[in-house]
């Protein structure tokens, strides 16, 4: 299965088999899965062997080859062989005499080139034909057999030989994209030191080690799962994983990656993903579903192939019919003339031209810690014109700090009123009620009847008091506002903090202010979107004043503050009726919504939740906005090679189309054209993975 067009053979062959409920294509890893029972199984493997294929399981592939090919050396020596044979047959037919004799032996080493070099092209076309379709394979196959029926064996023979070995080194390019991220498998080491229950350490088959399990990674070794530090300190290389070119200091309780390197000190992780369920094994895992997906331009493509190869298919029998008749040729001229036609009129660079560019765009991405779901949002990230942000975790390094606190009564203790803040904001998982916890000692009563009001605050009973730890909207809705309370808020609002209020049922006890500060990359990144043109939106659930102070000091264009999840999704909706296609970027649960409804959802991912990474189109490993950048300009590149590959192709075939018509075409020159063509789309398209090899380099150095 090397392009799409033989996936859609192979889907069409299996739609009339009754009991297949789903087919799980991945082009990029030549694999499909088949949802059905057990015994409808071998009519589906039949009907895609009936089509051509020789599908085989998956178990059943050669060691280190994952699709069930020959061995690369013996494919290109049979090749090559092949080769030689329709050299021999062009010296049979240029030096031998005119006999019948050496005729048939030109013949017969003609016909044993064209079977070395087309068996798996002439199963492929006659499966084809049979069906009544016109494919690749349908019309090499046509071509081929009439060239050597009307006397032209050998050129027939040195057309098949030429095609299979420009098939083969096509594959093996594209193979190179589609094998990119695969790369990052080997970065993974196959064994882990784990500790057994006697204390001692035991080298251990990485698959096989249980979650929970300690594994010792000593300096200069990779980590072979993912996990959390139990003991040790030390700094580790990242890039594998989010393309962060500094080791990233690490401590007891801080997240470490499969295939990242521990640089300095010996670390013990805590297992907290199985082999097959790590950071890493993910990424592969998402990009091959990506590379499953057609993006628009492909979707365009695989239309244009299909009215396009029996156009010319037609065209081909008008001038084997006409050209005797209208043009002065004899029949055996006419019929060459439209073999010929048939040679050019294959599509393969065409159809070829855009999933080798998707497929090294996806690759490029994931070097860079750039996770894209699909070609299609790789390719419609060039029209973005703007992109809304979240402020804390975005924006903002999302570990704010209890910078101020303010007990407003004195009808309770302090101490108490600050251990019950401690105890509620101890309960909840966002990070301004975290900065409050960890800023305060906690009184350790007893909370209750807990809830979370999203976009407002928590709610609890403790030692039996109602109380609320929330923002300002909060207190608003609850009645509990005041002029003086206003007052406090707006001046602390004015330089930037976050401020949260904890209330009982009939006043406000305590003001506490929290200040969070800006990533140094964000300032560069927002300056970055702007040249491209892009306009950039702060959407933040936070107080205006601190939305407004945060963006100037980004250089946002605008800010939204006060902002529940739906009305982040308004938000949205109505930057895309005033820009244009539009992204929201964020990491949270109140971001889900509108990332799924912005036309591209980015989520920054070492820190996003779960809810936030699925919602997302696009997951940035590092936490980095100058991804998004990257993320367009290589949208734009990539849709720049899209187009020029198009062009290529259907202007190498415009070309000889002409010269066909014109006489001044040979079939050798067709094939030239044909394969030619695509390998220079093929080529053209693998300039993006050379981008991010640079990239993967200056890493390497930076890490240096």
């Amino acid at each position: 299965m090397d392009c799409a067009s033989e996936e859609s053979e192979i889907r069409r062959a299996l739609e009339p088999v009754a009991g297949v409920r789903a087919l799980g294509f991945q082009l990029g890893a030549r694999t499909l899965t088949i949802d059905a029972p057990e015994d409808v199984i071998p009519q589906a493997v039949e009907a895609i062997r009936k089509a051509g294929f020789d599908p085989q399981p998956l178990a059943a592939a050669a060691p280190g080859d994952p699709h069930g090919h020959e061995p690369e050396a013996e494919g290109l020596g049979r090749m090559g062989f092949a080769l030689g044979l329709a050299i021999a047959a062009e010296a049979v037919a240029f030096f031998s005499p005119d006999t019948l004799v050496f005729k048939a032996i030109g013949m017969a080493i003609a016909a044993a080139a064209i079977w070395l070099a087309g068996f798996s092209t002439y199963r492929k076309g006659f499966a084809a034909l049979i069906k009544g379709r016109l494919n690749i394979n349908a019309l090499m196959t046509v071509a081929v057999t009439g060239a050597f029926l009307i006397g032209q064996w050998p050129e027939a023979a040195m057309v098949m030989a030429l095609y299979a070995i420009a098939e083969l080194i096509e594959a093996r390019a594209v193979d190179r994209a589609r094998n990119a991220i695969k790369s990052l498998l080997d970065l993974t080491p196959d064994t882990a030191d784990v500790r057994q229950s006697d204390g001692s350490w035991a080298n251990v088959a990485a698959a096989e080690v249980p979650l929970n399990a300690i594994v010792r990674v000593k300096p200069g070794e990779r980590i072979p799962l993912d996990g959390t530090v139990a003991s040790g300190t030390s700094a580790v290389n990242q890039a594998p994983v989010t393309g962060e070119s500094i080791p990233v200091d690490k401590a007891q309780g801080d997240l470490v990656f499969a295939g990242t390197i521990n640089e300095t000190g010996t670390l013990e992780v805590t297992v907290t993903a199985e082999a097959s369920n790590t950071t890493l094994a993910r990424i592969i895992h998402s990009v091959e579903q990506a590379q499953g997906s057609r993006a628009p331009t492909q979707q365009f493509v695989d239309r244009f192939a299909a009215i396009y190869t029996p156009a010319v298919f037609a065209m081909a029998l008008l001038v084997a019919v006409l050209a005797p008749m209208f043009m002065g040729l004899t029949w055996m001229e006419a019929l060459y003339k439209a073999l010929v036609l048939l040679v050019i009129a294959c599509p393969c660079a065409l159809v070829i031209a855009t999933p080798v560019t998707v497929v090294s765009g996806l690759a490029s991405a994931a070097r860079r810690g750039i996770l894209i779901k699909g070609g299609v949002y790789l390719e419609d990230a060039h029209k973005l014109k703007a992109i809304a942000l979240d402020k804390t975790g975005t924006i903002t390094e999302g570990k704010p700090k209890l910078v101020a606190q303010h007990v407003l009564t004195t009808s309770l203790p302090e101490t108490l009123i600050l251990g019950w803040a401690a105890d509620l904001a101890g309960q909840s998982d966002h990070p301004v009620s975290k900065a409050i916890a960890q800023g305060l000692e906690a009184g350790r009563g007893s909370v209750s009847d807990f809830k979370a009001l999203a976009g407002r605050g928590v709610e609890a009973e403790l030692e039996g008091q109602r109380l609320i730890l929330g923002n300002h909207r909060l207190i608003e809705e609850r009645g509990l506002c005041t002029p003086a309370i206003e007052a406090q808020l707006k001046a602390q609002e004015a330089q930037g903090r976050t401020v949260t209020l904890l209330a009982n049922a009939s006043e406000v006890l305590a003001i506490f202010a929290v200040a969070d500060t800006i990533k140094d990359s964000s300032r560069e990144a927002i300056a970055q979107m702007h040249a491209l043109g892009v306009a950039s939106v702060m959407l933040t659930g936070d107080n205006k004043s601190t939305a407004e102070t945060i963006a100037s000091q980004a250089g946002i264009d605008k800010a939204q503050g006060n902002l529940l999840p739906e009305d982040k999704l308004a938000a949205i909706e109505q930057m895309q009726a005033q820009y244009g296609p539009t992204a929201m970027t964020g990491d949270g649960i109140n971001d889900a919504p509108a990332l799924a409804r912005a036309n591209i959802g980015i989520a920054m991912g070492a820190a996003g939740t779960d809810t936030a990474m699925e919602a997302a189109d696009i997951v940035i490993m590092n936490d980095d906005l100058r991804r998004i950048p990257e993320v367009i300009r290589l949208s734009r590149r990539t849709r720049s090679i899209l187009l020029q590959n198009i062009a290529l192709a259907l202007g190498i075939k415009a070309v000889f189309l002409v010269l066909a018509v014109l006489g001044n075409a040979s079939m050798w020159m067709a094939v030239f054209a044909d394969m030619g063509a695509s390998l220079l789309v093929v080529g053209n398209g693998l300039r993006l993975l050379r981008g991010a090899r640079a990239g993967a380099t200056q890493q390497s150095n930076s890490v240096g």
